[in-house]
């Protein structure tokens, strides 16, 4: 979905309520250590590093199917990270999305360790990539490294699902997962998608202007080769006449489960009628000129637009709160839009490409050196507050519509509430 840029809405406190359940959700889980994983991994489900910010928020559906993952030095490499959000659904799915949380990484690691000689890694069979083997395309994509890497997440995202249909403690056959993941080594991007939680880079374009770039598409049934596919197998694709926007996918024999998305783990009623649990695997280099990733479900996406997100978390004063200030916007932008609905959970990965704090400096010398595109001189909550006149501009508010950036004004308590 995503708010429609028309009018303004300005968060400038919380409610009781809400500092009681963020205050609940923070003790213990949100603060949890980090965890050696394999091959010298430090791994991570909550919390924040050097450039790293993780944050989920349970919504009014029950229990938080949302989880998340980060792998520090993966495969053993300094600053080298794997990084996960999964968005559980079905009456187990929280049960498979921590499973495919846990495991995936874990069996991604173990795959390329052992394709390597001699068990070395990646980066030293390599040699930083595209400069030792194999060719460049004209975007710079080195192409046997990338086919390496596909074949692998394909293979672990392949086993992590059929081990969900392998007499584990529970049953995925009505429920599932969505999973979208990337891998950063040095300037090497590789970025996997299955459903419809998503991933964005924050760049920098013309006079220095942050600029979202979406890094994966939402698989869902509203696209034409995805409904084939599911068509082909013989399953079915509509909407329910109380939702004639939203398609889902239906058993070729009864009215259900009605899927929001075509790619997930488990799932298992609909794999034999074109459910696929084969990720989208895509590759970025990144360059001086990119500042970071978030990885998100779509409880935020549902709510705030690309150009939403990466002005929130380019607004934060520090970097380590950044997913926690981008999920209590989200959960404002629903309680603002659709009043009578129920809080979609929530969770966040943020990942800095740079050490230096982002906005203090950028921002604000954008808005003095650039045209003002962002006007700073509106700040009256934290130095941080601004808007943005390319999505407000001089547009009438229609009925009903909301836009959560325009008059952004940052609510410090949120940064201060570690």
């Amino acid at each position: 979905m995503g708010a429609c840029c028309t009018t303004h809405i300005k968060y400038q406190g919380r409610h009781r309520a809400d500092d009681d359940l963020a205050e609940k959700e923070g003790k213990g889980h949100q603060q949890a250590l980090p965890t050696p994983g394999h091959n010298g991994a430090i791994v991570r489900l909550q919390g924040s590093s050097s450039f790293i910010s993780m944050y989920t928020r349970k919504g009014k559906k029950g229990i938080n199917q949302d989880t998340m993952t980060v792998w520090e030095n993966f495969m053993g490499e300094k600053k080298s990270f794997f990084c996960g959000v999964f968005d559980g659904h079905g009456p187990l799915g929280h049960k498979v999305s921590r499973h495919v949380r846990d495991t995936l990484p874990f069996k991604l690691s173990s795959i390329i360790k052992t394709s390597q000689p001699n068990g070395c890694t990646e980066n030293d069979a390599a040699a930083s990539a595209g400069q030792s083997y194999g060719k460049n395309d004209s975007n710079g994509v080195n192409e046997d490294r990338f086919s390496s890497w596909e074949a692998s997440l394909i293979r672990a995202f392949k086993e992590s699902d059929e081990e969900l249909n392998s007499g584990l403690s529970f049953n995925s056959y009505n429920s599932g997962s969505t999973a979208v993941t990337i891998v950063k080594q040095d300037e090497h991007l590789i970025i996997s998608n299955l459903g419809d939680s998503r991933a964005i880079l924050c760049t920098r374009g013309n006079k220095n202007r942050l600029i979202p770039i979406q890094l994966t598409v939402d698989l869902k049934p509203r696209l034409p080769d995805e409904a084939e596919r599911i068509e082909k197998c013989g399953g079915r694709v509509f909407a329910m006449d109380e939702e004639p926007h939203v398609l889902r996918v239906w058993a070729p024999d009864q009215d259900s489960p009605g899927l929001a998305m075509t790619r997930a783990f488990g799932d298992f009623c609909l794999k034999d009628y074109g459910l696929s649990s084969i990720p989208e695997v895509s590759y970025r280099r990144l360059t001086n000129n990119d500042e970071f990733v978030v990885l998100a479900t779509d409880g935020v996406w549902d709510v705030l637009t690309n150009k939403e997100v990466i002005t929130i978390v380019a607004s934060v004063k520090k970097q380590s709160t950044a997913a926690k200030v981008l999920v209590y916007y989200a959960v404002q932008a629903w309680k603002s839009r659709y009043p009578g609905s129920q809080v979609d959970d929530c969770a966040v990965i943020c990942l800095f490409l740079k050490e230096q704090p982002l906005v203090s400096k950028s921002l604000y010398d954008q808005d003095h050196n650039h045209n003002h595109d962002y006007d700073m001189s509106k700040c009256g909550g934290s130095q941080l507050d601004f808007a943005d006149s390319n999505i407000c501009g001089d547009k009438k508010a229609e009925e009903g519509e909301t836009v959560i950036n325009c008059d952004f004004t940052m609510d410090k308590s949120i940064e201060q509430r570690d």
